[in-house]
């Protein structure tokens, strides 16, 4: 069975990399699953001189968990299994790394997140997915 990696943030086009996994295995042999969504580490001091790193780690995860919920909706209607983890790291090669550890067969993902500055083309994150990724990426727009 082929296995896929989407990564998760709260943009539209992380939604629709869902949907466009979802037309792959509606009526097919079917592929697992693992929902991603990767955290900036947090270094400002300005957090740190007020939040231990477990109360950090603990709102990363609680907010990760929260930005994998329309994912989870969606792939839950469609009665496809799947898991769901938070990670924390650089986002691009973490995203990569990943799907290494984890045997991923592909990676489906969208063409920009969320964040204000982004590509023309494609998301920064996008390209160092591609970049970094041993195994295919499909980007969805």
């Amino acid at each position: 069975m082929l296995k896929a990696l989407i990564p998760v943030d709260a943009s539209e086009t992380a939604l629709r990399a869902v949907d466009h996994f979802i037309s792959l295995v509606q009526g097919r042999e079917p592929m697992e699953v693992c929902l991603l969504h990767v955290r900036e580490p947090v270094d400002a001091w300005e957090i740190r001189r007020v939040l231990t790193a477990d109360e950090i780690a603990a709102l990363q995860r609680s907010e990760g968990e929260d930005v994998l919920q329309a994912a989870r909706q969606r792939l839950d209607a469609a009665g496809i299994p799947y898991t769901a983890e938070v990670l924390i790291g650089e986002v691009g090669a973490t995203i990569a790394r990943h799907a290494e550890e984890t045997g991923c067969d592909k990676i489906i993902m969208g063409s920009r997140g969320e964040s204000a500055i982004s590509g023309l083309l494609l998301g920064s994150v996008t390209t160092k997915v591609i970049h970094f990724a041993h195994v295919p990426v499909t980007v969805v727009k």
